[in-house]
């Protein structure tokens, strides 16, 4: 098994997050760590088609969105600014919540969009080492450490 540290564990977090892959896929290769972009037309390096199924690769899907939705639940629900709070829960509810939780985050209060970037990189990087577990690609107890390396943020 390989260290949770010869993975690219930014690349694997944008690929989980990634809901558009509708013509393309993130793969990762067991035996590098190396995360792939595959596209039916362009393969993966851009210039051959390959049938995925002749690959020797694990395929990165994407984490459902009501997961990362629970992230902007679970910000706004942590900030000790209630009416920030407030507004922030307000902007995830129904279509357009992330677009609107954006737009009310930047427009309204500016100086916690550091503080979001932060918690949601931590969450998506635990993300990241999560599916290097679930498939066999780090030990159980390797990804323990490396999850308590990206606890969650204070939320002031």
């Amino acid at each position: 098994m390989r260290d949770p540290d010869d993975f690219d564990l930014e690349e694997i977090a944008t690929a989980l997050e990634d809901q558009s892959a509708y013509e393309h896929r993130w793969l990762i290769d067991p035996a590098t760590g190396e995360v792939l972009f595959w596209t039916a037309d362009g393969g993966i390096d851009g210039k051959t088609p390959v049938d995925l199924d002749d690959l020797d690769v694990v395929p990165i899907h994407p984490v459902p969105s009501y997961v990362w939705h629970g992230d902007m639940a679970d910000f706004a629900d942590r900030l000790s600014d209630e009416r920030a709070g407030r507004r922030l829960r307000r902007a995830i509810d129904g279509r357009g919540a992330f677009r609107r939780f954006r737009d009310e985050l930047h427009e309204e209060y500016p100086h916690l969009v550091p503080v979001w970037q932060g918690f949601h990189q931590a969450r998506a990087l635990r993300r990241a080492i999560d599916f290097l577990a679930e498939n066999s690609l780090i030990a159980e107890e390797a990804a323990e450490r490396a999850r308590a390396e990206h606890p969650d943020p204070a939320v002031t």
